[in-house]
């Protein structure tokens, strides 16, 4: 009785050990107690390790991104999705890089720095990194320096 109790818990979105908690928390426990990272926080870890690699300019949210936008989501998960499942973890990210860069070469470092990144912070294994390039564009161009005479 309690397993369909707790199925139905999980079913409906709620953690079964923290029924005030939704599973979009990557729990641990032991015996000190449970340790919960939310799915911002891998989005967070993400975006910083996405925008450490040369070539990427932003990221780009989609159409529900942009939904999202008008209704508040914050922005800092925007072109980013996160996922778990069993328990491991599956990223989405939406990019868009510098024209003339090799698309699958920073593609790969992406997958690469954001696995890496994900995985040493949370301890938890990323199952995969999956990059949509959403477009290309021209890198701004540098502010002048103004230089100040004598």
């Amino acid at each position: 009785m309690a397993e369909v109790a707790q199925a139905q818990k999980t079913e409906s979105g709620l953690s079964p050990d923290h029924p005030d908690v939704s599973t979009e928390h990557v729990e641990n426990a032991n015996e000190l107690g449970s340790v919960q990272i939310h799915n911002s926080v891998i989005a967070a870890i993400t975006r910083v390790a996405a925008l450490k690699i040369d070539g990427v300019i932003e990221l780009s949210g989609g159409l529900v991104d942009g939904l999202a936008g008008m209704i508040g989501k914050k922005t800092g998960d925007r072109g980013i999705r996160v996922e778990f499942e069993d328990s491991a973890v599956t990223i989405e990210i939406h990019v868009v890089l510098a024209f003339g860069v090799r698309i699958p070469h920073v593609a790969w470092q992406l997958q690469t720095e954001i696995r890496k990144a994900v995985e040493q912070m949370t301890g938890k294994p990323v199952k995969a990194v999956n990059v949509v390039v959403q477009g290309v564009r021209m890198p701004a161009p540098p502010a002048p320096v103004e230089e100040h005479g004598a």
